[in-house]
């Protein structure tokens, strides 16, 4: 799709950390925590119930690859997985991501922020500069 950022824009697709035939994972440009990835299928679909059995396979494949990665790479100790589905619930590109946070102790983000403003307020939280997310790229593909 035209108009979707993971399908067209140009600096996605320099931060690809890992991919497969049918999914792809790269740093988000708004993390909650450092090693914040989307993975999402390389066909644009909005929705979950939109993946082939195919595509969820390969987005569970990248899943697994990276969790090794980010455990050597972050020092992970635990993960959050969340997708928002429709605009209602916080999506805001419309091309199905499955958001995969590397946790470890003392860390913000899900559990302890205040009060949620950054979550579906655009803007509310400043974006990381692709410079950083191309070093953070680079850091988790040499774990892979």
């Amino acid at each position: 799709m035209a108009d979707c950022p993971y399908c067209s824009e140009p600096t996605i697709k320099e931060r690809i950390v890992v991919s497969n035939e049918l999914a792809q994972a790269f740093p988000t440009n708004i993390p909650i925590v450092p090693g914040h990835v989307l993975i999402t299928p390389i066909r644009c679909v909005a929705i979950f119930e939109e993946l082939t059995s195919k595509e969820l396979e390969a987005i569970f494949d990248l899943r697994s690859k990276l969790k090794i990665a980010l455990i050597n790479c972050f020092g992970a100790e635990g993960f959050n997985y969340a997708w928002n589905e429709g605009r209602l619930a916080g999506q805001s590109v419309p091309h199905f991501h499955l958001h995969m946070l590397p946790r470890k102790s003392g860390d913000t983000g899900i559990t302890e922020y205040k009060p949620r403003k950054f979550l579906y307020r655009p803007g509310s939280r400043e974006q990381s500069p692709q410079s950083e997310l191309l070093v953070i790229t680079e850091l988790i593909q040499k774990h892979l």
